[in-house]
């Protein structure tokens, strides 16, 4: 096997350490081996490998054995210095800047080394900390979102700052207009511009240096979504957000411009007075709240967590479940039973058959919200589902309260009533005595492995963000 780059850098070094220890110039030991100078300098320099034959008239010539010349060991301080930040120079984190190497002289002193080396030392720190494997990743959610349902997933702060930036820019009531968007970029100094060619990796694009917002053209009538990405990106600057240090302070800023977000689309003081009202009348309903402030049902229902607890005192969760029964977004205040993982984590993880937001998806109607009553280990639960499909493929989203609470929502007097005894396994992971002994040892299924499970999450400041596209594509519009 040929000797690695770091092998011959060390050798390189420790046959310099021997000539310049016996006073020998570089054409001086050359002609006591018979090689030129120059060549004796390729190898000093770790670029050459030297025949066994050359290596064992250096060692006949400066006094040592041919295997002290070989060891893997610098030297002296300054070899190991200068081998070690050959080593950081060379790697990808350091190539990945397009930075030149810094070339190292004899009048280099070793302080000046160990301050470059202290430079790259801190920039790997820095890589390991943002790349963030599936298990920092859950933690890192499981966390955040622990600390938000200790606070009822309100933040009033944000909450007056919406109210603030929509007084300014004239928005009264009524659904926000993409005119009035426009215009609270406008005061932030920003321009939206509607492209064909963003990044693939990016929902949008703020060109700080020109004061530009890129969003993708409207891909449905209304464009509903763009309301929220658009304001999702000034929030970054009205937050004050820098360039997150490693995943977790990540989720928070995606969590942060989300709730901006929501604050602007659906304003804290009229939505809380709509749902007052609705309660007052024992019909508070997804769908309504939806409609009135002309958002997605998904919107609607995550905006019921911010504001039901904290304003009506009534406690909820909130599920989003894909067609195959995995948890994608979650939160719960009341107690209900969501399967975790064993750090805690609930993204991901399937559902019990007997819930709702799993068995809305056999249902024929799918253009109304759906109701049950689900009897748990923790109590009852009354819930509304309302099914959809986007190019991923089917999902739920289901809004529940505690069976006290279920008097202020429409849908309270549905018949439909289950029993769900998870996490239990007996209750719908497990197949019943008679199947299991009809098929045992019979069955071979071939699982569908899912390639995220392999691949570690997104690196880089933004992650999942591939800079280069971002980058170029800010030249083409620049």
């Amino acid at each position: 096997m040929p000797p690695t780059s770091l092998e011959l850098s060390t050798l390189g070094h420790r046959i310099r350490h021997q000539r310049v220890s016996h006073g020998f110039t570089l054409d001086e030991l050359g002609e006591k081996v018979g090689v030129a100078g120059s060549q004796l300098s390729l190898i000093e320099n770790g670029k050459r490998e030297p025949k066994l034959s050359l290596l064992q008239a250096i060692a006949q010539v400066t006094g040592v054995d041919v295997a002290e010349l070989l060891s893997t060991e610098p030297p002296n301080r300054r070899a190991a210095l200068e081998i070690e930040l050959e080593r950081a120079q060379s790697g990808s984190v350091f190539r990945q800047l397009g930075i030149a190497p810094v070339k190292v002289t004899k009048t280099m002193t070793d302080d000046t080394i160990e301050s470059l080396l202290g430079l790259h030392r801190e920039l790997q720190r820095r890589e390991r900390e943002a790349i963030a494997t599936p298990e920092e990743a859950r933690r890192a959610n499981t966390d955040l979102r622990l600390r938000m349902r200790a606070h009822d997933n309100y933040l009033p702060e944000i909450e007056r700052l919406a109210e603030k930036q929509l007084k300014s820019a004239g928005h009264i009531s009524g659904a926000l207009t993409h005119r009035t968007v426009s215009i609270m970029a406008e005061r932030l100094g920003f321009e939206l511009i509607y492209v064909n060619d963003l990044p693939h990796s990016a929902r949008s694009v703020t060109d700080l240096e020109n004061g530009r917002i890129y969003l993708p053209p409207a891909s449905i009538p209304g464009g509903h979504g763009l309301r929220s990405m658009a304001l999702q990106a000034m929030a970054h600057r009205l937050l004050g957000h820098k360039p997150p240090t490693d995943y977790a302070h990540f989720l928070q800023q995606r969590l942060e411009i989300n709730y901006y977000a929501a604050c602007c689309l659906m304003p804290e003081s009229a939505s809380v007075a709509f749902l007052q009202q609705a309660k007052k009348d024992r019909n508070l309903a997804v769908e309504d709240f939806r409609d009135a402030f002309g958002v997605t049902h998904e919107a609607a229902g995550m905006r019921m967590t911010n504001l039901l607890t904290q304003h009506l005192g009534i406690p909820l969760h909130f599920l989003r479940v894909d067609g195959s029964g995995a948890i994608s977004r979650v939160y719960e205040n009341d107690d209900l039973p969501v399967p975790m993982d064993v750090t805690g984590s609930v993204e991901g993880q399937i559902v019990c058959r007997r819930f709702l937001a799993r068995s809305a998806f056999e249902e024929q109607n799918r253009t109304t919200e759906h109701y049950q009553y689900t009897d748990t280990p923790s109590g009852t639960f009354w819930c509304s589902t309302q099914t959809g499909t986007t190019s991923a493929g089917e999902f739920s989203i289901t809004v529940g309260v505690p069976f006290d609470d279920a008097r202020w929502f429409r849908g309270r007097e549905t018949q439909k009533r289950d029993v769900s005894r998870c996490p239990d396994e007996s209750c719908c992971r497990r197949a019943t005595p008679e199947v299991a002994e009809r098929w045992g040892g019979k069955a071979w299924p071939s699982a569908r492995v899912h390639m995220q499970m392999f691949s570690p999450l997104p690196r880089g400041a933004f992650p999942g963000v591939d800079d280069n596209e971002v980058y170029a594509f800010l030249e083409r519009h620049a």
